[in-house]
């Protein structure tokens, strides 16, 4: 009896290592499909992520840029949640002359991400939460203050003109560029 089980074990692992060896030489011999991130998944049936929402507004094409070109769509699609002080193009038009083209350079492109990171906070803040004083840690470690003047929310010198929510977060819309 104890050899009928141990004949069925080695049988059975036997069994499983030739298999194993098959599913690898299988895996080897079919092209790698190319792999693609969180924002290649297709869904326009839940609310938009912090990337959709920018990437619908006509007012954000330089930002939607700027973040394609620092290859953080997919990480800004993810789960999150995260609230994006999003400027709008007029932003970025305030910026010293050539500076978006200059950071737009395949060279400049750790510059760039540290911009656009310095405009990202790790947690959803609605805008009633924005509270005076308020210190954030920004997603490239520098920090943003929230400062209440006249009636309006700013973010160090960018006031906060419209807040979207999104799937993963919320968008703050904002009327500068915010460095760190």
């Amino acid at each position: 009896m104890k050899n009928k089980l141990r004949i069925a074990g080695l049988s059975l692992v036997f069994a499983m290592v030739l298999s194993c060896g098959q599913e690898q030489q299988k895996e080897s011999t079919q092209p790698e499909a190319p792999s693609a991130g969180q924002s290649a998944v297709a869904d326009n049936d839940s609310q938009k992520d912090v990337v959709k929402v920018a990437v619908g507004s006509a007012d954000h094409t330089t930002l939607v840029k700027a973040v394609q070109t620092a290859e953080l769509v997919d990480a800004l699609s993810n789960a999150g949640p995260f609230t994006v002080f999003a400027p709008v193009n007029a932003a970025f038009d305030e910026l010293p002359a050539g500076t978006v083209e200059d950071l737009l350079k395949p060279e400049n492109k750790g510059k760039l991400q540290d911009i656009l990171s310095h405009h990202v906070y790790v947690g959803s803040l609605k805008p009633e939460q924005l509270t005076d004083g308020m210190t954030l840690n920004m997603v490239d470690g520098n920090n943003v203050t929230v400062h209440h003047k006249d009636g309006k929310v700013f973010i160090n010198e960018a006031e906060v003109i419209a807040s979207v929510p999104a799937s993963n977060g919320i968008v703050h819309v904002v009327n500068k560029v915010i460095l760190p």
